[in-house]
């Protein structure tokens, strides 16, 4: 009995502990930053993750894209999906803005994916949907009103590069969801997963070559927060997804992803003292509330 009932507080807390574990990603770029350039961290990342995710696939028997063409549409996806985005989001932290805002930024992606699903996928947005977009925008006018700083630069600690590298990320991820909805259906998630790593890998790869000096520092700090986002993020955490999709409970994370923000806020000032101003507090919450009736407009 008591086995079971522990059975059935691991299945509850596996939803929340997904989304946790998905926030500490804004905080492993805090910590890893300062030791590598943000694309050539990046691009050891995703090497690693392929070295230990492609035996994975093999070991629990997965699929792989069934066709060449399903191999390519994956690839462009997680370009997008995952090289653009955290692409944009590694940079951005890189020019200093913090984690937080960082997170709040892109966790926007439902919003501009609700908007950019009428012209490019042929679906009809609801007024609750529309009025999400524009709670959602308001939220952000206030989170970024929080933080300008008239006597300094436009925005403190950081300037309009890291928002738009931010931004950038957030068309990204936006854009790699809807093509992946368009022409990735049927695909395998771990195989799949195979797919977009090596089309992100790439795109970063290149990054890094054309623009950085690909040197890092590997200090402890480095490596465990290297470790970190291979072992938990990009394997543990696609593995977690995995076993609550095969349990139905996919919609339960995809609520639960509005607390990505605030969880990553809460991180941030407990490790780094990041602190925003009381308005850009309210902000977040608007903004929250806004992807919520987006997303649940849906019909």
């Amino acid at each position: 009995m008591t086995r079971e009932r522990h059975r059935r507080a691991w299945l509850a807390a596996m939803p929340l502990l997904f989304v946790v574990l998905w926030s500490t990603g804004f905080i492993g770029a805090k910590f890893g930053l300062p030791y590598a350039e943000p694309f050539t961290f990046l691009s050891v990342r995703f090497v690693l993750t392929l070295l230990l995710l492609v035996p994975l696939v093999l070991l629990l028997g997965g699929d792989w894209p069934r066709s060449p063409a399903l191999w390519g549409h994956a690839a462009v996806s997680g370009l997008l999906v995952h090289g653009a985005y955290l692409g944009g989001v590694f940079y951005g932290i890189a020019l200093g803005m913090p984690a937080s805002l960082a997170a709040l930024l892109v966790g926007l992606q439902p919003l501009l994916t609700a908007a950019l699903s009428g012209p490019l996928l042929g679906e009809r947005l609801v007024p609750r949907q529309w009025l999400g977009l524009v709670v959602g925008l308001v939220g952000v006018a206030l989170v970024l009103g929080g933080k300008r700083d008239p006597g300094a630069a436009l925005f403190e600690g950081f300037g309009m590069a890291a928002l738009g590298a931010v931004l950038v990320a957030l068309v990204g991820i936006s854009l790699g969801t809807l093509y992946q909805k368009r022409f990735c259906a049927g695909m395998p998630l771990l195989g799949g997963t195979v797919a977009q790593y090596l089309g992100a890998g790439a795109l970063l790869g290149l990054g890094a070559l054309a623009f950085e000096t690909r040197e890092i520092d590997w200090t402890p700090t480095f490596l465990l927060t290297l470790g970190w986002l291979v072992l938990v993020l990009s394997i543990s955490a696609i593995l977690l997804l995995m076993t609550l999709i095969e349990r139905g409970e996919a919609s339960r994370v995809a609520s639960l992803f509005y607390l990505v923000p605030p969880a990553t806020a809460l991180e941030a000032w407990w490790l780094f003292d990041e602190r925003l101003p009381a308005i850009s507090l309210v902000g977040m919450a608007v903004a929250i509330a806004g992807v919520v009736m987006a997303v649940r407009g849906r019909p």
